[in-house]
């Protein structure tokens, strides 16, 4: 599961980031509200983490900005204990839940997780191509000839194309959606990673194969 956390105060953002990072969530972080309203609208998240008082746009403006806009991505507020005017105004402008700080992190973790379940587009936990499956909860990757349960990354880029079967990906676009937009990592990391996945496939004795085309990118599709 992805998630964009957009907290200007930088020790809460790498507190909770870390948190949410070992509880296997991918976190895009941003400490500003235009960038907050810019990444949402450009990136494929299952919810977003909002604070409220924020540089450039503050919390409720980019609420305000991604419902104008159509994005209907889970959001969760984080709000000052005092301002229940502006936990008000948030639900009224689309928020789906808030959370006054100061919060522990097993109470975020917990709204994280119901905030998730809230998402309008359900997906199920086990995902499917020809005789290959993938298990949401588990990260599991399995057949009728056994299973192996895959590392992080290669779990989230296996999603990625479980998701968009058919539909190619770029390079560029799975390294966004995979690394996170502000990652360091070279373009080669994606092909290392389909490298790791396709000898998954071969071992498993999988009728599914990762498809390659030149100027196009990757797409997971099952074998005729």
């Amino acid at each position: 599961m992805k998630l964009l956390y957009a907290e200007d105060e930088p020790a809460m953002a790498e507190a909770v980031a870390d948190i949410l990072t070992y509880h296997n969530y991918l976190v895009d972080t941003v400490d500003n509200g235009q960038d907050a309203l810019d990444y949402a609208l450009s990136g494929q998240y299952d919810g977003i983490l909002l604070d409220i008082m924020m540089p450039r746009l503050d919390g409720l403006q980019v609420l305000r900005g991604l419902r104008a806009a159509g994005c209907r991505t889970p959001v969760l507020l984080l709000t000052a204990k005092s301002q229940l005017e502006d936990q008000i105004q948030g639900l009224d402008w689309g928020a789906d839940d808030y959370l006054p700080k100061p919060f522990s992190m097993e109470l975020l973790l917990a709204r994280v997780r119901a905030l998730l379940r809230r998402r309008e587009e359900y997906t199920p936990n086990l995902l499917c191509c020809g005789n290959l499956t993938l298990n949401q909860g588990t990260y599991a990757l399995s057949t009728s000839q056994g299973a192996v349960t895959l590392p992080k990354l290669e779990y989230l880029l296996m999603e990625l194309l479980m998701l968009h079967q058919g539909i190619y990906l770029s390079t560029e676009d799975l390294l966004c959606r995979v690394w996170g937009y502000d990652t360091d990592t070279e373009v080669g990391a994606v092909w290392v990673y389909i490298s790791y996945l396709r000898k998954r496939l071969a071992a498993l004795q999988a009728n599914v194969r990762i498809a390659a085309k030149r100027g196009l990118g990757y797409t997971l599709e099952a074998e005729a």
